[in-house]
């Protein structure tokens, strides 16, 4: 399968089947002729000598530098290696490959005067799945992600590392491996690829990715607790929640009864009690908030994919050409749309470890055994398992903390507001697996919980994700290192994240 771009309708949607079947991407003529027409435009001042930012210019506080003719291609250069200044553990290989998509998809809409031969480029390293080796850290979300950017353009040019047929290596000596030369900079080049937000939209791309996915699972694992307790099912009826006016509510609210229709352990209200607590009562009203703000940030997240969001823009419109510094570059649209995805990933978690704390306490689990312990006292069961959800949550808490609000001014104060949205990136994506690994907390004590109750009463749905399970972890019959268990359920998780 191929991925056609055009620099206009890329969708989170596409990157997924991209990632999910090895695809290879190709660019549309249309778009090839908008990249040769901007180029053009680039050419053209070039040879009138204009004095143009970034093309015949420095950058930053040395935009009022002109740059001496035959220099140019040295300037951009020498732009890429001084701004290779990441720091800390790599992206993974995931996020560096969608954030080479994002970057040719931006070269594409014809407005930052790349060559053919630099797309080019990056459709090769793409569809070789050579991936560049780029450090986490280090960008400020303004002026674009330079650092990291940076280093995806020093693989380009065979000076950075990549990572290829899972080995970790230098890219000069995979190009030469197959008969690729290094990419030749030319004027404005080097601009072009790191002026930009794609870092915190390609981590902001597959946080959305795992985060929704992770919705969805929870609600099935929110299933079994609600039987292990014999939840109230009343609470899910569709005239509570029409009333309601949010549709994300609504749909929670149906998949919920679709998860229980069957279920021998449900009740009605009266049966056992009139009202459940608010982690199963009120399932739809706070995992529905969670899947709004997940649409709101997949709204604003393919808005910035298709966008131009280089310095300076080039436009040849009605006969006229304009060369305008702009500052599309700056990530704040992005960086708040990212903080608002922690806080829906992080109520995942909390509402999770409080489910799972009535599963395990005995004042709260309705006559299962204290912690699920099989010998109570010799054994502890998932005591522990607790503390641990109880741990992730609040560290989430902590990451909670919005990036955007910060700025500190760079580049002796020409740069003097950034939106510092590639940390916020990365916090979700922490927090996307503090969540998961709560979520796969409460699924394996739920197991347990309703073996108590008996398997065979479950629903149709959740007894086959039951059995599913239980091919992943068995039963706990006595005490065992239940760090094993959490991981493996939670990369279960993790791989469902790109079935679906």
């Amino acid at each position: 399968m191929t991925l056609a771009l055009t620099g206009e309708r890329l969708t989170i949607a596409d990157i997924k089947h991209f990632l999910n079947n090895k695809d290879t991407v190709v660019i549309t003529e249309e778009a090839l002729a908008r990249v040769k027409q901007s180029r053009a435009i680039v050419e053209g001042i070039i040879n009138n000598k204009k004095t143009i930012y970034g093309i015949t210019t420095g950058f930053g506080l040395f935009s009022d530098v002109r740059i001496d003719e035959g220099e140019y291609e040295q300037l951009q250069t020498n732009l890429i290696r001084s701004h290779a200044c990441g720091v800390g553990q790599p992206f993974s290989e995931e996020v560096s490959l969608v954030m080479m998509i994002l970057r040719l998809n931006t070269l594409l809409k014809g407005h930052s005067g790349a060559t053919v031969a630099l797309v080019e480029q990056l459709v090769f390293y793409i569809n070789q799945r050579i991936i560049p080796v780029i450090p986490q850290q280090g960008s400020l979300g303004a002026s674009g992600d330079l650092a990291p950017l940076s280093h995806l353009a020093l693989a380009l040019i065979g000076e950075g590392s990549v990572y290829y047929q899972g080995e970790e290596v230098d890219s000069r000596h995979v190009l030469q491996q197959l008969d690729r030369q290094p990419l030749q900079l030319q004027a404005k080049e080097g601009l072009a690829l790191i002026n930009g937000t794609q870092a915190m939209t390609a981590q902001g791309v597959i946080n959305y990715i795992e985060a929704a996915s992770l919705g969805y699972q929870a609600e099935w694992i929110a299933a079994l607790t609600h039987q292990a307790l014999n939840g109230i099912t009343d609470a899910y009826n569709a005239h509570v929640h029409k009333v309601r006016n949010f549709d994300e509510q609504t749909a929670v609210a149906e998949r919920m009864l679709d998860w229980l229709e069957g279920s021998e352990l449900t009740t009605r209200q009266g049966e056992i009690r009139v009202q459940d607590a608010y982690t199963l009562r009120c399932i739809p009203q706070i995992h529905g908030a969670s899947f709004q703000v997940f649409q709101y940030v997949k709204e604003q997240l393919e808005r910035e994919m298709n966008a131009a969001n280089d310095n300076p823009l080039i436009f040849d419109e009605d006969d006229e050409t304009l060369v305008i510094s702009g500052g599309n570059f700056h990530g704040q649209p992005v960086a708040f749309a990212l903080d608002f995805l922690k806080l829906g990933v992080s109520e995942l978690g909390n509402v999770a470890e409080r489910r799972l704390e009535r599963l395990v306490n005995p004042q709260l689990n309705n006559g299962l055994p204290a912690f699920l312990s099989p010998q109570p006292g010799l054994q502890s069961g998932a005591m522990i398992m607790q503390y641990a959800a109880a741990s992730l949550v609040s560290e989430n808490k902590t990451l909670a903390h919005p990036a955007s609000v910060d700025s500190i001014p760079s580049s002796a104060n020409q740069e003097d507001h950034v939106s510092m949205g590639t940390i916020a990136s990365r916090h979700g994506y922490q927090m996307i697996e503090n969540s998961r690994r709560v979520i796969a907390i409460e699924c394996i004590i739920a197991l347990q919980a309703v073996e108590h109750k008996d398997v065979d009463k479950l629903s149709p749905k959740t007894k086959a994700k039951y059995d599913e399970l239980r091919q992943i972890i068995p039963s706990i019959t006595e005490d065992r290192q239940f760090h094993k268990d959490i991981e493996a359920v939670a990369q279960y998780l993790r791989d469902v994240s790109y079935q679906q």
